[in-house]
């Protein structure tokens, strides 16, 4: 592990301290996990890019049979696929 330094609020450390206290684990060990956390939702996609990959299927696809009526019929298409369950 790297040594490194860094700056709370007050509040902030008050806070840590208490949760470090409360869990039994230390201030650093409650950091870590935290930029870890961070870490991984920062390379998540945001709504807006989901949102314009979804749209960007959006009428891409056509069904082999030409049927254009999917979305209104699709149970009954399962139904036939699968059978009655």
């Amino acid at each position: 592990m790297i040594r490194t330094q860094i700056q709370l609020k007050e509040d902030q450390y008050k806070r840590l301290k208490e949760m470090s206290a409360d869990k039994g684990v230390s201030m650093a060990h409650l950091i870590r996990e935290s930029v870890e956390a961070y870490l991984v939702t920062i390379n998540e996609p945001s709504k807006e890019e989901l949102r314009r990959r979804a749209l960007e299927i959006v009428g891409k696809y056509r069904d082999i049979d030409g049927a254009t009526d999917v979305s209104e019929n699709h149970d009954k298409y399962l139904e036939e696929i699968y059978g009655t369950w």
